[in-house]
């Protein structure tokens, strides 16, 4: 990754990736080289070529060790046979240009969704006086900084916030394609929009030769509703269905797996199966790691052992082998350790926001 990848997080800073908190520099303060060729990330690159893992490398490291694959490997996977001595700059980049979002998710907070903001003041959690925080400063300003390096880009990654409600990824897609910059499109999003102000983005998409839609949803019907607030079930099957001329556009539905979910996670799979809403590969698995509170580790033993005899039949009927491999990663994350001294705080966090929201949990048998 320090090699290959160039990430843009909260308030500019540049991490080593989007869960390793490992600074660089900032990409409103310093210019491309101070960052890219400074001390924070040949020190990291001095390590990794001595063989050495990083503390602040954690979630890579717990995510392999419960048997769940990792941004690491899966980054080796993305860049086979990438020769470190012979790297010039970033080829993958993650920017992720501010927190505004459009909906309140559950397992979100205040720092990646703007939406989240009334309810973050009122819980005491938001990080700042404003809604919207942003991480690209000036657009024009980040574009002359970037501007040649983003030519040599393979991979760009959006995120959010919401990417799809984000000024600053539209006006980066009109300079790739006026730039003629094509480099491979890879979307997590709650896919709740496809137009946005002047901009078609199925329209944009057209100028690209690979795009891929990592579609953020937890859950069919009202489970879903219930986790990310202001998803709409009968939404995204129509923006799905818009997508079905496009062959160039790779979709995927990519549930962020917690105690939210866990237990409903066969029927939604099967359920997007029967709905050809996708194949049986395309559905990529996220494991919640923080909040602990949220993490499925939390879980009392006596619903781990009912969640695994339910997996075990549902894998025993799933006709892609992968699948069935990554159902039992999960059931492996979720023993690998006991995070049950966690679970009491799940039960208050689900029911402060129940209030708040006027929502029930217990309607989904959650605690």
């Amino acid at each position: 990754m320090p090699w290959v990848h160039f990430h843009v997080g909260n308030k500019g800073v540049v991490n080593a990736c989007c869960v390793g908190n490992i600074p660089f520099g900032n990409i409103n303060s310093n210019d491309f080289d101070e960052i890219w060729n400074g001390k924070s990330i040949q020190k990291l690159r001095e390590k990794f070529m001595d063989g050495e893992s990083d503390s602040r490398c954690k979630v890579c490291i717990q995510r392999e060790a419960g048997g769940v694959k990792s941004i690491r490997q899966e980054t080796f996977e993305k860049f086979p046979g990438f020769d470190v001595h012979q790297s010039k700059g970033p080829i993958y980049f993650d920017i992720r240009f501010s927190n505004i979002c459009n909906f309140r998710c559950r397992t979100c907070w205040h720092g990646a969704s703007s939406k989240w903001f009334k309810e973050a003041n009122e819980l005491g959690r938001a990080i700042g006086h404003e809604a919207i925080l942003k991480n690209v400063e000036d657009f024009d300003v980040f574009i002359q900084k970037m501007g040649p390096y983003l030519q040599n880009a393979q991979e760009i990654y959006f995120a959010g916030g919401e990417p799809l409600v984000m000024e600053q990824h539209y006006l980066l897609l009109e300079w790739l394609i006026a730039n003629k910059v094509k480099p491979r499109l890879r979307y997590n999003s709650n896919f709740s929009v496809m137009h946005f102000k002047q901009w078609d983005v199925l329209k944009m998409w057209e100028a690209f030769p690979e795009v891929e839609i990592l579609a953020s949803v937890d859950g069919e019907g009202k489970r879903g509703e219930y986790i990310r607030k202001e998803f709409i079930w009968e939404r995204f099957s129509k923006n799905r269905e818009a997508l079905r001329k496009y062959p160039h556009i790779s979709f995927k539905v990519a549930p962020t797996v917690s105690i939210l979910n866990i237990d409903h996670l066969p029927v939604f799979y099967q359920t997007l199966i029967n709905e050809s809403i996708i194949q049986p590969e395309e559905f990529y698995i996220n494991v919640l790691e923080r909040p602990y509170y949220y993490n499925v580790k939390a879980l009392p033993v006596a619903r781990k052992e009912k969640i695994t005899i339910e997996f075990n039949q549902f894998i025993e009927k799933i006709e892609s082998q992968n699948m069935g491999e990554q159902f039992k990663a999960i059931l492996g994350f979720m023993w690998a350790e006991d995070l049950s001294q966690h679970f009491g705080a799940f039960v208050k966090e689900t029911q402060v926001l129940d209030r708040m929201r006027e929502e029930k949990g217990l309607d989904f048998n959650l605690y």
